[in-house]
Formats: structure tokens, sequence, C-alpha cells
């Protein structure tokens, strides 16, 4: 069975990528300036002996690492799933 998608059927299917790439930048972008700041409150927390701030900053920094590892790894996943459907 050769079933695939046919990305080029659909009229506008290029502004649609591009609008995609620029929110996958973006998220990227905010995922990396919510860890820079997370990533100070803990520190600031954890030398003032704040420990409820140094657990919102860790659990921020968390969060963020999250997000980015989801909006990267899921061009991955997706390109990957892609290949392995046209070896079937």
């Amino acid at each position: 069975m050769n079933v695939f998608p046919d990305f080029n059927g659909l009229t506008g299917i290029d502004g649609l990528r591009d609008v995609v790439g620029a929110l996958l930048t973006i998220t990227l972008i905010a995922s990396v300036a919510a860890l820079v700041v997370s990533g100070v409150a803990w520190a600031f927390g954890a030398s003032s002996g704040n420990y409820q701030l140094a657990s919102r900053g860790r659990t921020g920094v968390l969060v963020a690492l999250g997000a980015a590892v989801l909006a990267g790894g899921g061009v991955a996943l997706l390109n990957w799933l892609i290949s392995v459907g046209d070896q079937l």
C-alpha cells in the first residue's frame, strides 16, 4: 500500500509552512527566555534562602526545558514518522 500525503494538493500550503516555522521559532525563543529568567530566579532564591522562590524557579526551568524539547523534538519525530511511512 503506497499512501503518502500530498503536500502540494492544497492552495496556500507554502504560507502555512511559513506560519508554522515562525511559530516554532517564537516558541523556541520564548522557551530560552523563560529558561534564563527561571534560572536566575532559582539561583537568587537558593542563594537568599527563599525556598519558595527557588522551588518556583526550578519548576520554571523544567517547564521551559520541556517546552523546548517538545518543540524541537516534534519536528524530528514527525520527520521520522514520515520516513517510516515511506518504507511501508
